[in-house]
């Protein structure tokens, strides 16, 4: 009985060791990938490009990471997850309208929201070390008066969101 129970508890520390170090590997720290779900029968294939864009438009909780930004990170984990290579993982997020001000630095943005933190820094920056592309629409920084020097140096201003999300579903997206 004994042996069975160091068996069990060995086994248990094993799977354990090997889930946090494949967790540990995740291009996005802190976020999950999909869950597995048995017999599922469309899966990311690791033979292919995966080119997705994330039109970034609303306006979240402004204490909150924005949903669309843990969905992008989601997504990045999950075909790191199911062994699409990094050089196959083509992701973009374009930020206009209600989601403009998310790409500011944390002193431009406190300014802006009273002294309010930017809840999307980190994860902004976590997508960009993983490889996302990060654009802002050009005429949205106008509109909102945000100069070019309190843009999140990860994030890319472009004329427009429109010619950005053009010019990506052009090349494949």
């Amino acid at each position: 009985m004994t042996k069975t129970l160091c068996a069990l508890f060995a086994g248990l520390a094993l799977v354990s060791t090997a889930a946090l170090a494949h967790a540990q590997t995740l291009p996005v720290p802190g976020v999950e990938a999909a869950r597995d779900v048995a017999g599922a029968k469309e899966m990311p294939n690791p033979g292919i490009v995966h080119k997705v864009v994330f039109d970034m438009a609303t306006e979240a909780k402004p204490t909150e990471v924005h949903p669309m930004l843990q969905a992008v990170a989601r997504y990045v984990n999950t075909l790191a997850k199911t062994g699409v290579p990094a050089a196959n993982r083509k992701v973009a997020v374009v930020f206009h309208q209600g989601a403009t001000d998310y790409i500011m630095t944390g002193d431009a943005y406190k300014k802006r929201h009273d002294g309010q933190p930017n809840p999307n820094l980190g994860m902004i920056q976590a997508l960009a070390k993983a490889g996302v592309d990060l654009r802002v629409c050009g005429q949205a920084t106008l509109g909102r008066k945000i100069d070019a020097v309190d843009i999140m140096p990860e994030v890319q201003r472009d004329l427009w969101a429109l010619t950005t999300i053009i010019a990506l579903q052009q090349q494949g997206y």
